[in-house]
């Protein structure tokens, strides 16, 4: 089964000082590629900042395009690993090994497959 782990973060944190950010995006390659390794890999990619982005909603029966940044959020979504595992518990095994901020997480959703 295909499992989604969506990477968030408060978006009011403390930006990583460029060490920090250095370190983060190594320690995601490295998770990365232990996720190829392993064969549970299907795409991973890191998504631009909201500001750059627009939510689609419908009103009175109308698509209505709102432009980001969105303030009414707290939090924002960095990027994503689509992966493929035999089971829930161990997509939440491989989530646990990702590199995280202290002001983020990651949520773990099963993919409905047709």
């Amino acid at each position: 089964m295909r499992y989604m782990l969506l990477i968030a973060a408060d978006k009011n944190a403390p930006p990583p000082t460029p060490a920090e950010g250095q370190a983060l995006v190594q320690a995601h390659g490295r998770f990365a590629d232990a996720l190829r390794a392993a064969g549970k890999m299907v795409v991973a990619d890191r998504l631009r900042p909201d500001s750059d982005g627009v939510r689609v909603r419908l009103k009175a029966g109308q698509p209505q395009v709102i432009d980001g940044p969105f303030t009414e959020t707290k939090e924002a979504l960095g990027g994503y690993y689509l992966i493929e595992c035999d089971s829930k518990d161990e997509a939440v095994e491989w989530a646990k090994k990702l590199p995280l901020r202290e002001h983020g997480h990651v949520e773990v959703r099963p993919i409905w497959q047709m």
